[in-house]
């Protein structure tokens, strides 16, 4: 039998050469209970995303728009169910943890509340999925501003060092890339109407800086052990200037302009 020196070692080999691990039995706790976290935020923000966004299937102006946001759904729908499948390969009871969550929960007037990177429930949604979604504007730029921001956050997963995860993001990175296209066609539009700029760059402002907040701390030792492990390949901070400088390219074209961001 292998001491836990010895499967460390293995794993940390095996991870150095650029070689996914593919079953429990090559990895020491301390990297399954890591693995097991971040997959876990993916799979429970998923599912709080599609929840936000149900309600805007109705609310869409068209029936060509109510489509396009339904499939949004089914898509995230479909990302958290292709997560927390990968999660139970892991021995995670996952109908225990959805039984016990209540990933629709929203708070119910954002309108003063800044929450920062406060965690509001037990689930591990990243928390910008607290907020509600209370106007057309907030839908699309919770869509234009958050898929941008959870797809640098899982570009790095493309070449995770755990193979099944990496494989099912090829598929969700694929369809996030279509949910961006869908908001940023939206700014195009509200940012050229006069009707609607004003709202554009106010609700801009708002979701910016909240989506700013979900990439973590620059520096963060917890960041440090998800690159030593291969979970991760960038520090928090590079990740989120990523972020910054896409959409600001973005903006700039169609007039917006980005507010101040400092880390609290």
């Amino acid at each position: 039998m292998r001491t836990t020196t010895a499967l460390e070692q293995e794993m940390m080999a095996q991870i150095e050469t650029g070689q996914p691990l593919e079953k429990p039995a090559e990895m020491t706790d301390e990297y399954k209970q890591h693995l097991m976290h971040l997959m876990l935020m993916q799979a429970d923000s998923e599912l709080a995303g599609a929840y936000g966004y149900i309600p805007w299937i109705s609310q869409a102006p068209t029936i060509e728009e109510k489509l396009l946001v339904a499939n949004i759904v089914k898509d995230e729908v479909r990302h958290a169910k292709a997560m927390y499948g990968l999660l139970d390969d892991l021995g995670f009871d996952v109908q225990g943890h959805l039984a016990a969550q209540d990933l629709a929960f929203r708070l119910q007037d954002a309108s003063q509340t800044d929450i920062g990177t406060a965690r509001l429930k037990a689930d591990k949604r990243v928390n910008i999925f607290y907020y509600p979604l209370e106007t057309w504007a907030d839908f699309i730029m919770f869509n234009f501003c958050m898929d941008r921001g959870a797809g640098h956050q899982l570009e790095d997963v493309l070449t995770c060092s755990y193979g099944p995860w990496r494989r099912v993001m090829q598929g969700i990175f694929r369809e996030e890339v279509v949910h961006i296209g869908h908001g940023e066609t939206w700014v195009r539009r509200l940012a050229a109407d006069p009707a609607t700029r004003d709202e554009c760059q106010e609700t801009l402002d708002k979701w910016y800086l909240r989506t700013m907040q979900i990439f973590g701390r620059p520096g963060s030792a917890r960041n440090a052990v998800y690159r030593q492990l291969g979970l991760k390949h960038r520090d928090n901070d590079a990740v989120r200037q990523a972020f910054h400088q896409e959409i600001k390219t973005f903006c700039d074209k169609v007039g917006l302009t980005l507010p101040p961001w400092q880390a609290a």
